[in-house]
């Protein structure tokens, strides 16, 4: 299993769900969609984390599958890192 650290994001501009905006993530030397990040997750050989240097701490990226809506990604809520990845600037090309 390969870890990746996630630094930016993609967001749809004009959609009403905060969760299902993300259309890419992205860190050094790579970009791929929110599909892709939870094929990876979901079948074992990649994870991702979020790293936030202004409290020395990571969180672990998980997949959410709620009922009748597409899956989407959010960092494992631990109190101190809710919703990172809605927080990490846009990519660029």
């Amino acid at each position: 299993m390969t870890d990746h650290q996630i630094t930016c994001i993609t967001k749809k501009p004009t959609h009403s769900d905060r969760h299902e905006h993300i259309t890419h993530v992205g860190g050094a030397g790579w970009y791929i969609t929110r599909e892709e990040a939870i094929r990876l997750i979901t079948n074992g050989t990649n994870r991702f984390y979020v790293y936030d240097a202004t409290k020395n701490k990571s969180a672990w990226v998980e997949v959410v599958r709620p009922q009748g809506r597409d899956a989407y990604l959010r960092t494992d809520p631990d109190g101190d890192l809710k919703d990172n990845l809605l927080w990490l600037g846009e990519c660029r090309a």
